[in-house]
């Protein structure tokens, strides 16, 4: 099994648009016409929608409940750019490699502490 998509609810659609967009460059695609507002944010390269970001009323807490992280898996090749391309972002990130393993890791959190993983293999 595999993750098809991943739902988010929350007050402020374009934040956690933008965050997708900007941590795992997803895109806003296609998105049956529902009677509530929302993006799906798509996978370029698979032009699969992994994100579906939901559009609520009313005050929604920061707390995000029993969900921690999202993970992506990135291209190795890209570790460097997209390192750089988080550190010019306004969310706060924390990058590791996994020991044992060599795996670049950079985590950053976003808007209602929703967290990103990003997963690279490991550099020459």
């Amino acid at each position: 099994m595999q993750i098809h998509h991943y739902s988010v609810r929350t007050n402020d659609m374009e934040a956690v648009r933008r965050f997708f967009c900007d941590v795992a460059e997803l895109e806003p695609g296609d998105r049956p016409p529902f009677q509530f507002p929302g993006y799906w944010l798509y996978d370029v390269a698979s032009n699969h929608p992994v994100v579906h970001v939901i559009g609520i009323d009313g005050d929604l807490s920061d707390d995000t409940g029993a969900f921690d992280h999202l993970a992506f898996d990135g291209d190795g090749e890209r570790f460097d750019a997209i390192a750089e391309k988080i550190e010019s972002l306004p969310y706060p990130h924390e990058t590791r490699i996994v020991p044992g393993r060599g795996l670049r890791q950079i985590f950053v959190t976003g808007p209602h502490g929703i967290k990103v993983e990003l997963n690279f293999p490991p550099g020459d």
